[in-house]
Parts: C-alpha cells; sequence; structure tokens
C-alpha cells in the first residue's frame, strides 16, 4: 500500500497534489510520502514482534538524512556498505551501535572509522578481511565484533545482476570454508565473534530461498556451538521484494511466519536489513513532458528526467509504471517515455500503452523509491534532482536540486592550462 491517489482526476501524495510540488519546486523531483515510510517500516518491524531482532534500514536503497533520521526515531539501525553510508548514518542520529557493516571492498581508513564510532557488528566477506579487521582492532587496542557472511549457494530467483547469494557471486564465504574460517576468526586476539549473516539478493518474491538459506545457517551454527563457537546474531539480509508490474511478493507478516518456522525457538537475535520493502513503494518520480514526437511505430514521448536521475529501467530492464499527474479520456497509444541523454538506453518505459500527453503535462515515475537517487549521477553533465518528503498537506525540500557551481565544485584546472601560462 502507498499514499499517492487521485483526488478529481489529479494524482496526490497524501493530502498534497503533485502539482503544488512541481511549481514550487521544479521538475524532475523525487517525492516520498512520509506516511507511506513510517507504514512501511513499522509493518514490517512488527511482523517480528515477540522475536529478539533489529531492523536496520538498507541504507544503500535510499540514503537521504531524513529518510534515516526517521528510521533510527523508529527504532531501527542502518545496514550500510560504505564509509560515507556511516557517515551518513551516524549524521543522520543512528545509534552507532545499531550500524552493522556489510560490503566485500572495505578499506583499512573504513573500518577504522566504524571502531572507532563503536559500531554493533562487521559482516565480513572473505579471509583476508577477517585479518584487516584484526591487526586495525589490535592496533586500537580493542576487539572488533564480526559476523562472517556465509555464502549459502541458495537461488533466488531474482535478476542475475542482484543475486548475491549463489556460488558464483563475488560475496560472502562458502558456506563449505566457514566453519575453517571461523575457528580461525575465534583464535584471532583483536576479533569477537558474535554472529553469523547472509544475503541472497534482492527484489525476492517467494520466501522459499529465505527459509533455504536460513535451514542451511542454523545447521552451521549448530556445528558451530559444538566447537565451542556460540553466536548471538543471525543476520538475514534483506532482498523481499515489492510490486513494481504484477509481482506478489509475501506481505510481511508471511514472511516473518516462515521465518519463524524455521527458527522453531532460536534464542539467536535476528538482523534484518530490509531496503527495497520499505521505501521502493513510498516514492515517485516527478517530471514534465517536454516534448511529443511520432515514430514511425510508436509515440516518444520526451520528459525532464533521464537514465541518470533513474537508471533502473536501463540497467536492470525493470519496469516502473507511469501515471499522469492529471487523468483524461484521450485515446491510447503505444509509448516509449525517454529522457534527453543522449543514449538510446536513455528510457523510463517502452512499448507502453499511455494515454496520450501534451508538452508541459506533469507524469509520475512510480515505484522509486529505492534504488534510484541513491543510484543517481550526473552523466552528460545533469544536475541531480531535488528530494521532497510529503507530510499530509506539507512538503519539506530534504535535499536541494543542484546548481552548476554544485557541477564542479572540486574541479581544479592547473596552473599549465590557464591562460598565458
Amino acid at each position: 500500500m502507498h499514499h499517492f491517489h487521485y483526488v478529481d482526476g489529479e494524482l496526490y501524495c497524501e493530502d498534497l497534489p503533485l502539482n503544488r510540488i512541481a511549481e514550487s519546486v521544479g521538475t524532475p523531483v523525487y517525492v516520498y510520502s512520509h506516511a507511506t515510510l513510517l507504514r512501511h517500516f513499522t509493518a514490517f518491524d512488527q511482523a517480528f514482534a515477540g522475536m529478539p531482532h533489529l531492523t536496520c534500514f538498507s541504507v544503500k536503497s535510499s540514503s537521504n538524512l531524513s529518510l534515516l533520521r526517521l528510521f533510527a526515531r523508529l527504532g531501527g539501525g542502518a545496514d550500510i556498505v560504505s564509509g560515507g553510508e556511516l557517515f551518513r548514518s551516524l549524521k543522520a542520529g543512528m545509534p552507532a551501535d545499531r550500524i552493522v557493516y556489510s560490503g566485500v571492498g572495505k578499506t583499512r581508513p573504513e573500518v577504522r572509522a566504524a571502531l572507532e564510532a563503536g559500531i554493533l557488528m562487521f559482516n565480513v566477506e572473505s579471509p583476508q578481511e577477517l585479518d584487516l579487521i584484526d591487526e586495525i582492532a589490535q592496533d586500537l587496542g580493542r576487539q572488533a565484533p564480526v559476523a562472517l557472511r556465509v555464502n549459502p549457494d541458495v537461488d533466488p530467483k531474482t535478476h542475475p545482476y542482484i543475486s548475491t547469494g549463489l556460488r558464483k557471486d563475488k560475496f560472502g564465504i562458502a558456506i563449505e570454508q566457514a566453519e575453517s574460517e571461523y575457528d580461525r576468526a575465534s583464535d584471532l586476539a583483536g576479533l569477537e565473534v558474535i554472529g553469523i549473516a547472509c544475503h541472497i539478493g534482492s527484489q525476492l518474491t517467494d520466501v522459499g530461498p529465505f527459509t533455504d538459506a536460513v535451514g542451511r545457517l542454523l545447521l552451521l551454527v549448530d556445528r558451530l556451538e559444538k566447537r565451542g563457537i556460540r553466536l548471538t546474531y543471525l543476520d538475514l539480509g534483506g532482498g523481499l521484494g515489492i510490486t513494481y508490474q504484477d509481482e506478489t511478493p509475501p506481505e510481511p507478516a508471511a514472511y516473518a511466519q516462515a521465518i519463524r518456522q524455521v527458527l522453531n525457538g532460536s534464542d539467536l537475535t535476528l538482523i534484518l536489513e530490509p531496503g527495497r520493502v520499505i521505501v521502493g513503494n513510498a516514492g515517485v518520480l516527478l517530471s514534465r513532458v517536454l516534448y511529443t514526437k511520432e515514430g514511425a511505430d510508436k509515440t516518444f514521448v520526451i520528459v525532464d528526467a533521464a537514465m541518470n536521475d533513474l537508471i533502473r529501467p536501463s540497467l536492470y530492464d525493470s519496469y516502473h509504471a507511469i501515471w499522469p499527474a492529471k487523468q483524461s479520456e484521450r485515446r491510447m497509444r503505444t509509448t516509449d517515455v525517454v529522457g534527453p541523454i543522449c543514449e538510446s538506453g536513455d528510457f523510463l518505459a517502452r512499448n507502453r500503452e499511455l494515454p496520450e500527453f501534451l508538452p508541459g503535462e506533469l507524469l509520475a515515475v512510480m515505484s522509486a523509491g529505492a534504488y534510484t537517487y541513491s543510484m543517481s549521477s550526473n552523466y552528460n553533465s545533469r544536475l541531480k534532482p531535488a528530494e521532497v518528503l510529503v507530510r499530509g498537506g506539507d512538503f519539506h525540500v530534504i535535499r536541494r536540486r543542484e546548481t552548476y557551481e554544485d557541477l564542479v565544485r572540486g574541479e581544479e584546472i592547473p596552473a599549465f592550462l590557464e591562460q598565458g601560462a
């Protein structure tokens, strides 16, 4: 469920017509619904009520400070994958002891910063990373809390680019290698081994792969306990899907119930890392039509948003519904919605049956809250859009639109290229 809906033919976010945001802030602009974010986080977190757990929002999915602050105030934590995400989370007021650091390429300065901040734990993805964390922790005179991210070799049945739990994927330590690495980690003076982690992929629409992965991890946990290695945390990652088109992913309650059954009374504290399921349908990309053009086989609607603003259709061939900001009775046309970038891959929708649009009209690219702004770029030297949070009938700019000065900030022309040099 989300809070984007029509009132007398006009598209609203909660109690606010989207055209009011466009008139005030301009386009393209990302618009998020506070009520939707609140509802989705609460529904997910409460699904695990009665079980020891921590819901750590996946910062990579949507990293605006205001969203992170909202989830921190709701009692959530943060799943991070870079030093920049650590900085963002702390700046947003996320308690360090609710931050889990994943990712295959942690650098020495990033590890040191996370240790100094006092994060909950590192999800370690390779033997060499274990050694690095141990070395830095000993240098700081402390123990680093770690879990090993175990690759359970489970097929998530999702897009290959967002599959992360198969033997061929770059993530995690192979489950066959995990016991020996746990033995080694428990002997390293700079490490405190407290958990086990996995993440098998994103946009999953079936609980089967999740429960399969959990079952395999629990067998490993039992074997480790017999070797004297007792764990406290079980990090199941994220990955629960949403409806973009006609998918029917399980509700959080059904997902939680399936996990409960597999855990069967285990006393491990769950760490959950939802991202898309919280923010995906809580945001839209609002864009204005620049031109329409009649092609031989279809109509092109050229808008002021582009692949640099929302790359998912170009990168994953993903589907995002297109809603007009004002409904009409115009005839339907086979349409490509495209942007101004000089790439044939610059599209937001292809071969869609959409009502005719006119220049100057607004449209909303739906389900644009996750992996959208956070993956944006300045390709073609385009300015990144603003972000707006709607609460009831009011809206708040939570990221201003970039300026041309922002575009070149940090660049310098060397003296030998200066005029007369």
